[in-house]
């Protein structure tokens, strides 16, 4: 298990609704959403946005997210 695979529950719920099956696609339909957000959802949402840009390929290919209406 590496670094990048210790995001918490919040995290990874969030995660799962903007998964689109690719990282790039995640990051594109998050910074989409983000000015739709309310202040505290939003600073939510840009650190867990900046910790899966810090994630390579690799490692995001092994997070384990599924899109939220497979769940």
């Amino acid at each position: 298990m590496n670094k990048y695979n210790n995001f918490t529950v919040e995290e990874t719920n969030l995660l799962s609704i903007y998964m689109t099956g690719s990282k790039e696609g995640l990051i594109l339909a998050m910074n989409a959403a983000l000015p739709f957000m309310d202040g505290e959802m939003r600073d939510f949402a840009a650190r867990t946005l900046a910790k899966v840009g810090r994630m390579t390929e690799a490692e995001f290919a092994g997070l384990a997210l599924y899109p939220a209406d497979e769940v």
